[in-house]
C-alpha cells in the first residue's frame, strides 16, 4: 500500500458522540480514506453504523430522528434500570445482522469486564451484542453477557481507545474525544451521576493515552447534555467544525508518510 493506514478512534460520551458523524463526514468529504476503527460506548455505536456500510448521508437522517424512547426499555432494578433488548434490535437492523468479522472496514469494540476489570476488545462475533455491551452504562443499562463475561461500557476503562487502534495496523491515528469532564451543574437523575463520575474517573488518564495519537479531536460539545437527545444536529455541526480545522493537517501528514 502505497499510503499510510487510517484509523479512527471514536471515544464514548453519549449524545455529543454524535459528532464523530461530522468529523467521519468530513474525512469522506475530503477523501481521506478509513481502514480500522475502534470505538467505546457511543463510538462503538456510531463505529458499528459506518463499518457495517452505512452511508454518512444515512447515519445523519437516523440520528436526527433518534429517540431516547426507541431504546429505553426499563426493567425491574437489579443490575441496570434499561433491560437493553430494544437497542440491541435497533443495533442488529442498522448493521445489517452481520458478524464484526464481516464488516467492510474493520472494527474493535471495547467493553469492560465487570468480573475482573480487564478491558475486552471484540473483533469477532454478533455485531449487536458487542456494541451492547460496549454501551452499557454501569447502573443503567443491565450488563450484557457475552460467553463467561459479564460486560459494561467501554467507557469505563478506556475513553477513546488510541492503543486498540494502534493495534490494529494504524499507521495514523485520528482520536476523537467528546466527553472531556467538565465541571456541571446540571446533575439532576441518577444517570447523571452516573456519567459524570464516569467523566471525572477517566479524564486524567485520558489525558496521559492522548500522546500517543497523531490528531486528537475536541468537538466542542460540552455545553450539551450527554443524556439529551434533542441537540443532535447541533452536535453533528461541531463535529464537522472540529474536523474542518484538522483536514489540511492529515493531508500533509499523508503526503509526507514514508513507509
Amino acid at each position: 500500500m502505497s499510503r499510510p493506514k487510517i484509523g479512527l478512534a471514536l471515544g464514548s460520551g453519549g449524545a455529543r458522540g454524535f459528532s464523530h458523524l461530522g468529523v467521519i463526514k468530513v474525512l469522506e468529504e475530503n477523501d481521506i480514506p478509513v481502514d480500522y476503527v475502534a470505538g467505546s460506548s457511543m463510538g462503538a455505536l456510531v463505529g458499528s453504523f459506518y463499518c457495517a456500510g452505512q452511508s454518512v448521508e444515512h447515519m445523519y437522517q437516523l440520528a436526527l430522528t433518534l429517540k431516547k424512547k426507541y431504546f429505553m426499555d426499563f426493567t425491574v432494578p437489579k443490575m441496570g434500570l434499561v433491560q437493553g433488548e430494544r437497542v440491541k434490535s435497533y443495533i442488529r437492523m442498522f448493521t445489517y445482522e452481520k458478524k464484526l468479522e464481516d464488516f467492510p472496514i474493520p472494527l474493535s469494540v471495547v467493553a469492560t469486564d465487570v468480573h475482573s476489570g480487564e478491558k475486552v476488545i471484540l473483533r469477532e462475533g454478533d455485531a449487536a451484542s458487542a456494541v451492547r455491551a460496549s454501551i452499557s452504562i454501569p447502573g443503567v443499562f443491565v450488563p450484557e453477557k457475552i460467553e463467561d463475561r459479564l460486560l459494561v461500557d467501554g467507557g469505563v476503562i478506556d475513553r477513546v481507545p488510541i492503543s486498540v487502534v494502534k493495534a490494529m495496523g494504524a499507521d495514523i491515528i485520528i482520536a476523537i474525544d467528546c466527553s472531556k469532564f467538565e465541571s456541571n451543574m446540571d446533575v439532576h437523575s441518577i444517570y447523571d451521576i452516573i456519567m459524570q463520575s464516569i467523566d471525572i474517573m477517566q479524564d486524567e488518564i485520558t489525558q496521559k493515552v492522548m500522546m500517543d495519537a497523531d490528531f486528537v479531536l475536541r468537538p466542542k460539545v460540552y455545553q450539551y447534555s450527554s443524556r439529551n437527545y434533542t441537540d443532535i444536529k447541533e452536535i453533528i455541526l461541531e463535529g464537522e467544525k472540529e474536523a474542518e480545522r484538522f483536514v489540511e493537517k492529515i493531508k500533509k501528514q499523508i503526503r509526507d508518510w514514508k513507509e
